[in-house]
């Protein structure tokens, strides 16, 4: 008689092995422990294009005054590395999140007022006239922008003659801070676009006010410039204004997709560490078209990559502001 078939078996040597039960057990403590997921799990920060972590920026606190307004130089000795754009658009940024802002132009280009729409050879005044003469109040040449809350105090080509014109004067350093001083208790911000060089007008620049800004295009030129600014800064801080100070660096113009910017920004944060904003301003055409059409690029294009880099460069600043 041959032997029974077992179902799932065969006899002999190579027999197959047994199929695991189809009721699945209860897992134990020691299974459990291997199964179940880590409570904490470590995740990498989010570096930015700075090569550091990205700071969480909140919208700042809506204010319920104004006034004691700080005072910052867009200042960099260098032209075209950005410092009317910035300056612009920084403004129409802080005016987004309820700041007073005043944006003085002080370059006799008129390079902002011209951004911001206006014809400098219509101005009945300008800051020439507060500069040089006696009568002219600050309120008789601040003129209104298109952005709500933003005040522009216009120039034009008139302000190249007020360098020669104050070499004579009394205290020539501190004139400009003499004129403003009655709208820093109406603003809350006060952005002074500098000229590009170290003469006389910037001298006035960083006398009056409390920080500066120094736009940098990310460029291996633009690099070799900065420390004789920073010397002047040094120089204007410890004999005519001691509370200056630098209240960051900007990288403008930065294409990440080439090794030369990377390099450049990499060699920036070297060299002047957390000075650096972590906000970097990226090329982009928006810039141009909305100088052209005389408005902020947070007005003109408001979703656009450089209307946000502007609204988290506001942000950062009023974070570095209430951190002092």
């Amino acid at each position: 008689m041959n032997d029974p078939v077992i179902f799932g078996a065969t006899t002999g040597a190579a027999s197959a092995p047994e199929m695991p039960p189809l009721v699945q057990t209860a897992p134990t403590r020691e299974t459990a422990r291997v199964s179940e997921p880590l409570p904490f799990r470590h995740e990498e920060p989010v570096l930015g294009p700075t090569g550091r972590p990205m700071p969480d920026l909140p919208e700042p606190e809506p204010l319920t005054t104004h006034g004691h307004a700080r005072v910052i130089a867009m200042c960099n000795q260098k032209g075209g590395v950005g410092k009317t754009t910035s300056t612009i658009n920084l403004g129409a940024a802080l005016a987004e999140y309820g700041r007073k802002v005043l944006l003085v132009d002080f370059d006799p280009q008129g390079s902002l007022s011209v951004g911001l729409g206006l014809n400098p050879h219509e101005m009945d005044l300008s800051i020439y006239n507060l500069l040089l003469e006696p009568g002219v109040r600050i309120e008789d040449v601040v003129v209104p922008t298109g952005v709500e809350g933003m005040d522009l105090l216009p120039s034009n080509i008139d302000l190249s003659a007020a360098e020669v014109q104050l070499v004579h004067e009394v205290a020539r350093e501190q004139t400009l801070q003499r004129v403003l001083a009655p709208a820093v208790d109406d603003y809350d911000f006060v952005i002074i676009d500098c000229q590009p060089s170290l003469g006389l007008l910037t001298i006035n620049a960083l006398t009056a006010s409390d920080g500066v800004i120094v736009p940098l295009e990310c460029e291996y030129f633009a690099l070799r410039g900065v420390a004789l600014l920073k010397t002047t800064i040094d120089k204007v801080q410890q004999r005519l204004n001691p509370k200056l100070k630098i209240d960051g660096v900007l990288g403008t113009m930065y294409d990440g997709r080439t090794l030369h910017g990377r390099e450049v920004m990499e060699r920036l944060v070297q060299a002047w560490g957390d000075t650096v904003f972590h906000t970097v301003i990226r090329r982009t055409v928006k810039f141009s078209d909305s100088t052209v059409a005389g408005e902020p690029i947070t007005s003109y294009a408001g979703s656009s990559a450089g209307a946000e880099a502007y609204r988290q460069l506001a942000r950062e600043v009023i974070a570095r502001c209430l951190d002092e």
